[in-house]
């Protein structure tokens, strides 16, 4: 099952824009391995639609979702910057740095910085 899990994107975000992010921690289930990854969608109106949509999608595969938390990410990729920031009403902030390290580990050639600013 480690093997499933590792076969799971870090990330997953919208290639452009602001939207809303949750950083979602995923757990092999009756296991130990387990990882966090970030996603983000303009689609979403709120933090919970991300998680309900995640969630289901990676039990299928046996795993165990929790929401870590959220925020916002505004991605400029003619600029190839991103800026993580704000919070989750529903989930609280997101740790916005073990956010970032995942972004940067598959955004390597971008500006990435974060803030607790709400905007």
């Amino acid at each position: 099952m480690a093997d499933a899990l590792s076969q799971i994107p870090d990330v997953e975000i919208d290639p452009e824009g602001t939207f809303k992010y949750i950083l979602v921690k995923v757990k092999v289930k009756d296991g130990d391995a387990h990882k966090d990854i970030v996603r983000g969608t303009k689609s979403a109106e709120y933090h919970n639609h991300i998680f309900e949509k995640v969630s289901p999608a990676l039990e299928t595969l046996g795993m165990e979702c929790k929401c870590l938390g959220g925020g916002k990410i505004e991605h400029k990729s003619k600029e190839k910057k991103i800026r993580v920031f704000g919070e989750s009403t529903a989930f609280g902030k997101a740790d916005h740095a073990a956010s970032v390290e995942k972004l940067k580990a598959v955004y390597s050639d971008y500006h990435i910085t974060w803030s607790d600013d709400k905007k």
